[in-house]
């Protein structure tokens, strides 16, 4: 699955017959909204889409960025001028979580033709691409989720998959040992999962590794193509985005949404901590 495009490739594509919808999803983990850096200046083209809002439920039982209801979705994604057979673009400020999350989603709702804008907004700047303030006038898309795509992990499915597969903790190492924990009730990871934090799957101007470099990574973790994979983290963003890490290196993974955020406000799920057995 090619799940990214490049700043160059972009290019091209949005000066062609057919251009490719653009989605901003700019969103920082307790940052602030990224309406005002969307208004500041975007891609020419494109659409704002909020994560909190739009690309997940409130925060709760399921964790603090659950699925959103299907059909607010559907109703967001619309507005935003998503067809289904209009190739879309998502991108954020350049970490990528965001926008692997928009990635994710609609390519679980059935959408056949997403990708992620490697390097996020400052791959397309240094590329010498153009910001606008301008707001634009995308048409109302056509676009009716299919749910089931790509693989979904619920909790259960998550423990079940650590004993038989390979289940991947995207967080940060010190977070899965329970070293530290500055957001969720409870430090650890679920046992039995691997660390497998997403920021080394990127490079310092946050690009994502060659194809191979990756698949050389998570081979060493236990997850090729051959293997059962499922990635959760804190509330299945950067999830998200070693999924697509994955997806680019030829592994399928199904994804935990719930993540740590829902695992940990159980207090009947048993908790792990310390690094994985060597």
């Amino acid at each position: 699955m090619n799940a990214i495009i490049t700043a160059p490739d972009l290019m091209n594509a949005l000066a062609g017959e057919r251009p490719p919808l653009l989605l901003d999803v700019r969103w920082q983990l307790g940052g602030p909204p990224g309406r005002p850096a969307y208004e500041a200046g975007h891609l020419p083209g494109a659409v704002y889409v909020d994560l909190d809002t739009e690309l997940a439920s409130p925060a709760g039982a399921a964790g603090r960025h659950p699925l959103p209801d299907l059909s607010a979705f559907a109703a967001a994604m619309r507005r935003a001028g998503v067809g289904r057979d209009r190739r879309v673009v998502t991108y954020d400020g350049g970490q990528g979580w965001a926008a692997a999350r928009a990635w994710w989603l609609l390519r679980w709702a059935g959408h056949p033709d997403v990708r992620v804008l490697d390097g996020g907004l400052p791959a397309w700047t240094a590329a010498g691409g153009a910001l606008t303030t301008e707001l634009p006038g995308e048409p109302e898309g056509d676009f009716v989720p299919e749910p089931g795509a790509l693989p979904l992990l619920t909790a259960d499915d998550a423990a079940a998959l650590a004993r038989r597969g390979v289940l991947l903790d995207a967080r940060a190492g010190e977070r899965y040992r329970g070293e530290v924990e500055p957001i969720d009730p409870v430090g650890g990871h679920i046992p039995g999962a691997i660390s497998a934090p997403t920021a080394e799957n990127v490079t310092a101007d946050g690009h994502l590794l060659p194809a191979e470099r990756l698949a050389e990574r998570f081979a060493g973790l236990g997850a090729t193509g051959d293997a059962e994979v499922g990635v959760y983290c804190g509330s299945g963003v950067s999830a998200a985005h070693q999924v697509l890490a994955l997806a680019e290196a030829g592994i399928p993974a199904a994804l935990y949404v719930g993540s740590w955020s829902e695992w940990s406000a159980d207090g009947s799920r048993p908790v792990a901590t310390g690094p994985q057995p060597g």
